[in-house]
This record gives C-alpha cells, sequence and structure tokens, in this order.
C-alpha cells in the first residue's frame, strides 16, 4: 500500500464510530404513537361495572363465590352490547351484557 491509500482507509476507520453514534441518536428520537395509533385502544372494553355485572351472573350460574369469578378480557359487539370473558374458578365463560346491565347470556367458553 501506499501513502494515499492508507490515508484513505484510516478515515474510513475514523467514519465508523461516528456513523454508530449518529444512529444510535436519531434513533433516540423516535417519537412514541399517539394514543389513538396504538393497537390496545383500537378495541373498545366493557366499562368496569358492567364486568362486575357479568362477574356476579357467571358466579351465579356456576353456584360459586363471586369474588372467585375474574374478568380477563372484553370486548364491545355493537353500540349497545359488549362481550365479558371471565375465568370463574379455572373454568371460562362468556357474558354477553348491554349497556344498561342486562345480562342476556352466560355460558362456558
Amino acid at each position: 500500500m501506499n501513502n494515499a491509500t492508507d490515508r484513505q482507509s484510516g478515515a474510513g476507520r475514523a467514519l465508523l464510530p461516528a456513523t454508530l453514534v449518529l444512529s444510535a441518536v436519531l434513533a433516540a428520537c423516535q417519537s412514541s404513537p399517539t394514543p389513538d395509533q396504538m393497537t390496545r385502544t383500537a378495541v373498545e372494553t366493557a366499562p368496569a361495572d358492567l364486568q362486575l355485572i357479568c362477574a356476579n351472573a357467571a358466579a351465579q350460574s356456576r353456584g360459586v363465590d363471586s369474588a372467585t369469578v375474574l374478568p380477563t378480557s372484553s370486548r364491545k359487539l355493537d353500540a349497545r352490547t359488549y362481550q365479558v370473558q371471565l375465568n370463574a374458578s379455572g373454568t371460562t365463560m362468556n357474558c354477553i351484557v348491554d349497556d344498561q346491565g342486562m345480562v342476556s347470556s352466560v355460558n362456558a367458553a
């Protein structure tokens, strides 16, 4: 190698750490998505009071203490109706409830 080639390869090695630092800085500048862009907010869940109404209905249906029935997930089915999934003493159950708290069904999943 000659002196010109040695200087060029040395300059390339000096740019590598600078490039890595610049990449790290740019990556840190990315912003988080807004709440309306997050997938968790894409599905509307049942209000807590409706989930508890379903938990009580499932407890009565299974003949167990309502403290052993826990809502595990929920989703809005239409403008007025929600589906609540429950764990009732190890049994998965589904409850359909409207926005007024009227339970239309409770059954094992």
